[in-house]
């Protein structure tokens, strides 16, 4: 049984849950470690309790940094009880820097898989400190044996042109992850919504972007409530003056809190109609490159998507002829987009995302499966372990001799 040691940057993330599933249904064992960000107890695992390694806040890049170097320090002591990993999985680049350090507590020759699902604004610049970054990244990645990555744009615009990363590139997509299943249940088209109530459109999962609360909130107060505008998920506050605020005051925008997915879709996605695929954080770089997760969770239930042209999830949409395309990010073409919206053509869209076979948005088990091939692939290839000589003096015990 292939035994991996997951590097998270935030334990509270469900990405990073749905990871972890995603590798025990493989058939894996996994260590998971990483940093708090916040409490979220819908990313609880069963039978799964993480190492913590200390305490991170978004947006405060400088403390993420402190916080890691010290981790690295007392890694040893955290990782005493951890039998030696088959493999390590670095989530982003802060993890990939304590994972080259665990390789050195293990002996030296424990391949790391690169897991990066984001392209961080700095590592973009094209100043020194964009340099500096890039340097960093190919530094600490210069032995990875594996990169997965999410959107072929992201190899594209950033890993193949500007990256220093050599490793082979698997492409593992936000899928939803569904094991109950030994066949996929075909996409069901969304119900038209009752003559006496409002179209809703769901904007679900991270919820970080200033640009499209307020694009939303422009349009549903124009569309007088025709359309309400319903939030789940877990807010960015850093990138917001006031999240609460906002939306307390909103006369067609509602906020429901967190969920847990996979098993919670079903029922949320049963109460909307339309899907914000739109991203506007990082604009014309990340967002531009991305394909999200509620993407794929809104067309498995056959939930119609919007995005902007010109992205890749826009690309994905029209070459399987599916989704509504807003030609810009202003409420006037939103207006335009979904305005003169009625039954028969919402009923039409959605009927083409019933047409996608299942796979098309879905993780089973059988796929989880592969993935833990891949990187049973990646330990065989790996070179032979060499034992560490053992050195008559101790070593500290952050492991730094």
């Amino acid at each position: 049984m292939l035994k991996v040691l997951y590097f998270a940057q935030d334990l509270a993330d469900p990405a990073v849950r749905r990871r972890v599933l995603m590798l025990l249904a493989g058939g894996a064992r996994v260590k998971l470690a990483g940093f708090r960000r916040d409490a979220n107890p819908l990313a609880t695992i069963s039978g799964i309790e993480p190492i913590e390694l200390g305490t991170t806040h978004d947006g405060r890049f400088v403390q993420r940094i402190g916080a890691i170097a010290k981790s690295c320090f007392s890694l040893r002591h955290a990782l005493r009880n951890v039998e030696r990993p088959d493999v390590i999985i670095a989530r982003n680049l802060d993890m990939l820097a304590v994972a080259r350090k665990a390789v050195g507590v293990f002996g030296g020759d424990v391949p790391i898989v690169y897991e990066c699902l984001d392209i961080h604004r700095l590592l973009l610049r094209r100043d020194l400190a964009g340099k500096a970054m890039r340097a960093s990244e190919a530094f600490l990645g210069r032995k990875a044996r594996l990169l997965i990555t999410s959107s072929p744009a992201f190899v594209e615009h950033y890993f193949r042109p500007l990256s220093g990363i050599s490793a082979p590139t698997m492409m593992l997509e936000n899928k939803v992850l569904e094991l109950n299943d030994a066949t996929a249940r075909p996409v069901a088209a969304a119900a038209t919504p009752p003559k006496d109530r409002p179209w809703r459109i769901a904007w679900f999962g991270a919820l970080r972007c200033r640009k499209s609360l307020a694009l939303l909130s422009a349009f549903s107060r124009r569309m007088e409530g025709r359309f309400e505008i319903v939030l789940r998920g877990r807010p960015a506050h850093s990138e917001f003056d006031d999240f609460d605020g906002f939306v307390r005051n909103e006369p067609f925008m509602q906020f429901h809190g967190p969920y847990r997915s996979p098993e919670e879709l079903g029922a949320i996605y049963s109460d909307v109609h339309f899907t914000w695929a739109i991203d506007f954080f990082e604009e014309g770089q990340n967002s531009k490159w991305l394909l999200p997760n509620r993407l794929y969770e809104g067309c498995r239930f056959g939930r119609v998507p919007i995005a902007l042209r010109g992205t890749e999830t826009s690309r994905f949409l029209a070459i399987r002829g599916l989704g509504m395309l807003l030609d810009e990010a202003e409420p006037e073409a939103l207006v335009g987009l979904l305005g003169s919206i009625d039954p028969e053509r919402y009923a039409e869209a959605s009927g083409r995302i019933a047409t996608c076979a299942a796979e098309t948005w879905i993780f089973n088990r059988s796929d989880c499966e592969g993935l833990v091939r891949r990187l049973s692939v990646v330990v065989s290839a790996a070179p032979p372990r060499i034992a560490p000589t053992l050195s008559p003096t101790p070593q500290n015990e952050s492991g730094l001799s």
